[in-house]
């Protein structure tokens, strides 16, 4: 985006943004980084996540299958990461979310391959896809990659299980923050992702979210420089859910924050145990939700 210079690179200036990847790491040896709190040593053992102390990037590139703000006419720059601190059992990308699939590389490597983006793809921003148990690697990169002209507005694309106090941490660093919102529905979040506390964890990091960064922000291109997006994947016979899921926006957020419905569900992993959720979402029920949308007039994708 011309002329938008990211408040990371303030903060480098300042030198407060040394601080906060010194506070990050202190997670690696007793980890808080997420509402589990395992408080594990990560260069001994793992909690629930399975992480250790060094980031797993499963693949990056361009990646033009985001929403059009994000990928305007270059792509978006995806870093993929490999494990997740949900387990939900519909995963589409579960080879890297339970498995792990990736190739584990150091802070300066990440930093290489964040400059690679912007250099060589060109890409319009630096797209983190499921990067909250790595949030120390990518602090430590990022600064890294700032003496070297890192200078790409930052995507934070999380499930939305977030701890408060760490996203203040990620203040002024993080420019877009582009959660996941899955449920308001406790037995729904323990039953699919096997985190009961998901909902109140999640409104509460998307109030802070909503605070750091206000409602998504676009250039004359029409493409997203800073701001709240939300993802709502639908499931399934889950329209109430829904429902209650867009409402909380209506009523909590920024009115010009962005939020995707998504229709795109299918039956993959573990879905097939259960009966209600094997199947594709209907037409009729997305037509529905779709609706209910317009009529709370969100800003939608």
């Amino acid at each position: 985006m011309v002329g938008f210079k990211p408040n990371y690179i303030k903060l480098f200036e300042e030198g407060a943004l040394l601080k906060r990847v010194e506070e990050a790491k202190k997670h690696l040896t007793q980890c808080y980084l997420c509402p589990h709190e395992c408080g594990v040593d990560r260069t001994k053992t793992m909690g629930f996540c399975k992480s250790k102390d060094k980031a797993i990037v499963s693949s990056y590139g361009p990646h033009f299958g985001e929403e059009d703000v994000l990928v305007g006419y270059r792509g978006s720059g995806t870093i993929f990461f490999g494990y997740c601190n949900l387990k939900c059992v519909f995963c589409q990308n579960y080879e890297l979310s339970y498995y792990g699939r990736g190739k584990i590389v150091s802070n300066e490597e990440l930093a290489e391959i964040m400059l690679f983006i912007q250099n060589h793809y060109r890409c319009h921003n630096i797209n983190l896809v499921t990067p909250t148990h790595f949030i120390p690697n990518i602090l430590e990169a990022l600064y890294i990659g700032v003496q070297k002209g890192l200078h790409l507005p930052l995507v934070y694309n999380s499930g939305g299980y977030e701890r408060v106090e760490i996203l203040e941490l990620l203040n002024g660093i993080i420019d877009i923050y582009m959660p996941d919102f899955k449920y308001c529905n406790p037995e729904l979040a323990k039953k699919y992702s096997k985190v009961g506390d998901y909902p109140d964890k999640v409104k509460l990091a998307l109030k802070e979210m909503d605070r750091q960064v206000g409602g998504l922000k676009t250039d004359s291109n029409g493409i997203a420089y800073m701001g709240l997006l939300i993802r709502h994947l639908m499931l399934p016979g889950g329209l109430e859910d829904t429902k209650k899921v867009l409402e909380f926006i209506q009523r909590e957020l920024s009115s010009d924050c962005l939020v995707n419905l998504m229709s795109q569900y299918y039956p993959a992993h573990k879905a097939f145990e259960y009966d209600e959720i094997n199947r594709r979402l209907s037409l009729r029920e997305y037509r529905f939700a779709l609706s209910f949308a317009k009529e709370l007039r969100l800003r939608l994708a």
